[in-house]
């Protein structure tokens, strides 16, 4: 069980995704919006060492932001 410990993994969630010019990246300001390709009832996705793993929803609990997994996605085999 030592060896599981000390394995990494990097853990993401993605909110929603864009393509966006560098030249448009570059003129952002603070305060700036940009569109994504999500609503906000969209289910989130979770990767795992840049492979999706599920998808969830955030809940906010005392302040706390919190991804809940709703959904395993199973690779097909």
């Amino acid at each position: 069980m030592n060896t599981l410990n000390s394995i990494e993994v990097d853990v993401s969630v993605e909110l929603g995704a864009t393509i966006l010019p560098i030249h448009h990246l570059l003129r952002l300001g603070r305060g700036a919006v940009i569109e994504l390709d999500a609503f906000e009832n969209d289910p989130m996705r979770i990767y795992a060492n840049n492979t999706l793993i599920a998808k969830g929803e955030i809940q906010v609990d005392d302040g706390h932001l919190n991804v809940v997994v709703t959904e395993k996605v199973v690779k097909p085999a």
